[in-house]
């Protein structure tokens, strides 16, 4: 069976998979077996003494005081271990670099979702000591979690704070001045009381939909792949559309000045207005199909 979405999550089928993702409801599958035999037989993959002999980068430590990556140090793999045994999660971030076979399966799963090419499609491994884990938080990504050795809960409840975020929030941290400005409501601080809880072992996989609240906490000593995918919103796409479009206009492209003082500002603003009243008569020849045919660089 090829590196695939169906491959996954099988016996379980896509459309099962999509009506949970859709609901942006968790998503669970144990026992894979044969479907992921290839990522299975990676040597690299059988415990964190293969992958810390591996690995050529800094790994990223988890300080005990948060329990997260925003609390974190980088450090080397001859010094990890240590962490490790001091009950220090390791996050290893984009494996797929060291890894043909992780490269083909990320990017598979990518077009298989049907997210832009403007997405951020990458491969982290945790490893995570027993009795040890991450806080609770939620995430702007799309992520699949892979139990590669090892037992550990999962903890997912839905975000009641604010829809479809666009940055990464931890409880009990300051909360992004973006993310703020349209959150429905404050950040809590504490971590819901309603997360279900997912028991993984290895050959387990769980999907973690985009923003909702998740905490975890290793039984034993545990190794995790994770397909993550940062996609663009639609103001993204939009965004990328409208630069290239204006890069095309040397007036657009003029250094913006006169900011020191009130007569300067108010040639900036007539400045501004001019341009702007240009990109009012022309948006309205702007089409769906054109800005996704310029992010997305589809070719018939």
């Amino acid at each position: 069976m090829k590196q695939t979405l169906s491959a996954l999550i099988h016996p379980k089928t896509s459309e099962d998979f999509f009506l949970a993702f859709k609901r942006n409801e968790p998503f669970v599958v144990h026992d894979l077996g044969e479907s992921i035999a290839e990522l299975k037989s990676l040597p690299f993959l059988n415990s964190l003494e293969a992958l810390l002999n591996v690995w050529p980068k800094d790994i990223q430590a988890h300080l005990p005081d948060v329990r997260d990556e925003a609390s974190s140090i980088d450090t080397t793999a001859k010094d990890a271990q240590k962490l490790f045994d001091n009950g220090m999660g390791l996050l290893f971030n984009h494996a797929e670099t060291i890894s043909p076979v992780l490269e083909r399966w990320v990017h598979t799963l990518r077009n298989d979702l049907g997210l832009s090419a403007l997405t951020i499609a990458r491969c982290l491994m945790y490893a995570t000591p027993a009795n040890a884990g991450t806080a609770a938080h939620f995430d702007q990504n799309i992520n699949f979690v892979l139990q590669v050795t090892g037992n550990k809960n999962w903890w997912i409840a839905p975000n009641l704070e604010v829809s479809n975020p666009m940055t990464r929030h931890t409880i009990g941290l300051p909360t992004d001045p973006e993310l703020e400005s349209y959150a429905e409501e404050p950040m809590p601080d504490e971590r819901p009381e309603n997360g279900k809880k997912f028991e993984l072992k290895a050959g387990s996989l769980l999907f973690v939909p985009r923003g909702s609240w998740h905490w975890t906490e290793a039984e034993t000593d545990a190794l995790s792949l994770n397909f993550t995918f940062t996609a663009p919103t639609w103001i993204d796409l939009f965004s990328a559309a409208i630069r290239g479009r204006l890069a095309q206009s040397s007036d657009w492209r003029e250094t913006a000045i006169g900011f020191s003082d009130v007569e300067g500002i108010k040639l900036a603003e007539q400045k501004l207005n001019f341009l702007l009243e240009e990109l009012v008569h022309d948006l309205p020849y702007w089409k769906a199909e054109d800005i996704i045919a310029a992010t997305e660089a589809i070719h018939e």
